[in-house]
């Protein structure tokens, strides 16, 4: 027996101890330290964390090495968790401290499509993604274990850097748990890990899709409302009907006809004027630079124009390099026209 393999036994407090001092170095050089603090046994209080703590019990892959992991992150071994796009780092207190890296690949685009058409077309929803909040609708679709964010095995590249030849270790187990409570607080980093942005949700090419279509009937907001999240201004409802006044005498009655001859004047140029600008409107001339004009007036990205109108990215950038008129299909035009005719 070779006892002088084995390191030598050091106390749970004393390793504590040890990390704290760690901590501190990495803090005064910069670093942001972010620990995992654990109230309770149950290491997730929200049904979203619970959910990704139940999805890794699901693989049979993970579950031996699961419970030890479960210890490590309840008496606050995980030092420091920070998810980022497409990953994970971590620092873990054990006989020493250990470094845990997690990959995570991308979210496949398909899924994410069908995630977005299941958020899409809910006013309710959008409010609260825009005001940084997420509802249980939303994270239920998107906490879903087959069609939502939750990365399969195949999706996860496991590595520590301590002593454990196994892959998923006591270490790289406690990191994945703190995710979950991670996510307690914290929801959104699900879609920073996955690589996609949470206000796609909300993208102008769905929300437009659903209008335009008819379908989906919406909750009513204030105009308040709209124009303080959307910072767009709607205008007012039309007052009520009002009461007929009482009956004027002769000499009113001929002051208040020049004045209506007057005002009905001024309304036929109104009229006219706006006909003018919407005979402007129609006659939309398909230019590079008014189809970049008209991007940016909805502020979206190449990728959202490009989905709204029916066509490629590179077809959007190559329309937008050209500052002649340009000759396109006619179901091109017609889709460029009709986002022109909503600007």
């Amino acid at each position: 027996m070779y006892y002088d393999r084995w390191p030598s036994y050091v106390s749970v407090a004393a390793q504590r101890a040890k990390a704290a001092r760690e901590m501190n170095k990495l803090r005064k050089k910069g670093v942001d330290i972010q620990p995992v603090e654990v109230q309770s046994r149950k290491i997730a209080q929200t049904f979203w964390g619970e959910a990704w703590c139940s999805h890794l019990e699901r693989f049979s892959d993970y579950e031996n090495r699961l419970p030890r992991g479960r210890t490590y992150v309840r008496n606050g071994s995980v030092c420091h968790l920070a998810i980022k796009p497409g990953g994970i780092e971590a620092i873990v207190s054990g006989t020493e401290l250990y470094h845990v890296t997690i990959q995570i690949t991308r979210l496949s685009l398909v899924r994410w499509k069908n995630i977005r058409k299941q958020c899409a077309g809910q006013i309710g929803t959008m409010l609260e993604l825009l005001q940084g909040q997420f509802s249980n609708h939303v994270m239920g679709i998107v906490t879903d274990p087959a069609k939502g964010l939750f990365p399969q095995p195949r999706d996860i590249k496991l590595h520590c850097d301590c002593p454990d030849s196994a892959t998923m270790c006591k270490h790289v187990a406690a990191v994945l748990y703190g995710v979950g409570a991670r996510l307690d607080s914290q929801p959104e980093l699900l879609f920073v890990l996955r690589k996609v942005d949470h206000q796609e949700l909300i993208s102008a090419d769905l929300d437009m899709q659903a209008a335009t279509s008819g379908q989906g009937k919406r909750r009513r907001l204030t105009n308040q409302d709209l124009t303080t999240v959307f910072g767009i201004d709607i205008d007012e409802p039309s007052p009520p009907a009002r009461e007929a006044p009482p009956k004027k005498t002769a000499r009113c009655a001929s002051k208040d006809k020049a004045a209506q001859e007057k005002t009905a004047s001024a309304r036929g140029k109104t009229r006219a004027g706006k006909a003018k600008v919407a005979a402007k409107k129609r006659a939309f001339t398909p230019a590079g630079a008014a189809i970049a004009r008209l991007r940016k007036q909805y502020r979206m990205t190449p990728s959202e124009f490009a989905d709204l109108i029916g066509v490629s990215v590179q077809t959007v950038a190559n329309w937008e390099t050209r500052g002649d008129k340009l000759k396109l299909q006619q179901r091109t035009l017609a889709a460029l026209t009709r986002a022109w005719l909503r600007k």
